[in-house]
């Protein structure tokens, strides 16, 4: 498999570095960001490409993509995800403000579990989605590093408001830790055995403070690639350190934002700018389950106002699995129905290496989204043939 599944070509337009993947734009203007884990990366033979305004590993020179994603899928892999935002949120009314932002039920989420949400717009279109944590003094938010100030600057902004109105709540980037994924089934069984515990009673989208060999972590059961695995947020200074701790175990490998870009696909999960944008909702995007049974009844989010009648009237475009036959279908492809009429453009799409066939998502007209349905999709100007199927492509295996 190319790495071209993920980035590898650049063209310049004006001054702006497009990468052939779409991912993000980095103006020549603006220096590139260096994740804590830079150098090593460098040092573990990292292949190192723009993305979200920081310089990432897309592979390492022993492994290809292909291999770090089967890989995943079958043992444990380390992913830095250290250009995410991570931020706190703390405050009496921390509650209160963040659920005018996003769509969750913040208030009856317990303390020590996660959740993925939505920050949404006066339209009701997705500004970033975000995954939070509840802890009994704070709110730990993460959420995409190339959201990273459209997200501070509507957070900031929304929360001036809502201190001018007589609310208490604070918000903190929080710049000195960096962020870890160790993802793939034998996950548990890598962290299990450095820190000498059982993690059985640790579930899928919780989070915890634990020391790992003497270092403060943050680490969360959770992930984005359809398999068991912990996000882990450890002091800047001793992210290396650590890295170098889980790779000690031979099932642990490194692995670069190529084969996180497949697992995720496999996963049916969204990648913001391309399956999400401020003008999808989440009806649209098939994640009404975010918005809790108390939030539909009250609402009191941004946008709830064309969010809520969405549940109830339905949306004109859903988005959808798809099989693929022929040649990959990427973004932006046309999706016909069987007739001709044009109904819908993919999103991300590309080559399955666990199924062996050609995955998409996209979005189709209502009518055309049922399991099933059969469609067609332009690939170079070429009519291929395509069904709609259940998502995640590859059946998750979280740890619930």
């Amino acid at each position: 498999m190319s790495v071209r599944i993920f980035a590898s070509r650049a063209t310049k337009v004006g001054r702006t570095l497009l990468f052939k993947r779409g991912y993000v734009s980095a103006t020549t203007d603006q220096p590139l960001k260096k994740t804590c884990l830079y150098d090593f990366h460098v040092k573990n033979g990292g292949k190192m490409v723009p993305f979200a305004g920081y310089l990432m590993p897309v592979q390492y020179a022993n492994t290809g993509v292909l291999a770090s994603h089967l890989h995943t899928r079958e043992n444990s892999s380390l992913f830095d995800v250290s250009h995410m935002l991570q931020t706190r949120l703390t405050g009496k009314d921390r509650i209160a403000f963040l659920e005018k932002v996003i769509v969750a039920d913040v208030q009856n989420l317990p303390s020590g579990k996660s959740t993925l949400s939505v920050f949404t717009n006066e339209n009701g279109g997705i500004i970033d989605d975000t995954v939070i944590c509840k802890h009994d003094d704070h709110i730990y938010i993460v959420s995409n590093a190339a959201c990273a100030e459209k997200d501070l600057a509507h957070m900031r902004t929304e929360l001036d408001k809502f201190k001018k109105s007589g609310g208490d709540a604070e918000l903190d980037v929080i710049t000195d830790h960096g962020l870890l994924a160790l993802q793939g089934p034998k996950s548990a069984e890598v962290l299990q055995n450095i820190l000498n515990q059982d993690l059985s009673d640790f579930k899928f989208m919780n989070g915890r403070f634990i020391k790992i060999k003497g270092i403060e972590c943050h680490v969360a059961r959770s992930g984005y690639t359809g398999e068991d695995g912990f996000e882990i947020a450890v002091p800047a200074p001793e992210a290396a350190h650590l890295s170098e701790i889980l790779l000690s175990n031979p099932v642990v490998q490194l692995a670069g934002l190529g084969a996180r870009d497949s697992l995720r696909l496999e996963a049916g999960l969204c990648l913001y700018g391309h399956d999400l944008d401020d003008t999808t909702t989440p009806v649209e995007a098939g994640l009404t389950w975010t918005i809790g049974k108390r939030r539909r009844e009250e609402g009191g989010f941004i946008g709830a106002e064309k969010i809520l009648p969405q549940i109830k009237d339905g949306v004109a475009r859903r988005r959808v699995g798809l099989v693929v036959e022929g040649a990959p279908a990427r973004e932006n492809a046309e999706m016909l129905s069987e007739s001709g009429e044009t109904i819908g453009k993919i999103t991300s799409g590309g080559p399955s290496p666990s199924l062996k066939k050609n995955i998409a998502m996209g979005y189709v007209k209502s009518g055309y989204h049922e399991q099933g349905t059969n469609l067609q999709v332009k690939v170079r100007n070429r009519l291929q043939k395509a069904s709609v199927v259940k998502m995640p492509f590859v059946p998750a295996r979280y740890h619930k």
